[in-house]
């Protein structure tokens, strides 16, 4: 059993997915976050584009 115990050959491979995971969750957080900014930043600036293109009433 003191052996098993002792062994860390397969630590790194634990050590990695566990990073990518982290990377993962960061990564769809970061979108999620960040694409809705992103998305009301661009419907603004097409709001603003199509409402100066528009032709003055009088």
């Amino acid at each position: 059993m003191r052996e098993l115990w002792k062994d860390e050959e397969g630590l790194t491979t634990v050590e990695y997915a566990l990073l990518l995971a982290l990377i993962v969750v960061a990564g769809i957080a970061a979108w999620t976050g960040l694409g809705g900014a992103v998305r009301s930043s661009a419907t603004q600036s097409g709001e603003r584009i199509t409402d100066g293109m528009t032709p003055p009433t009088d």
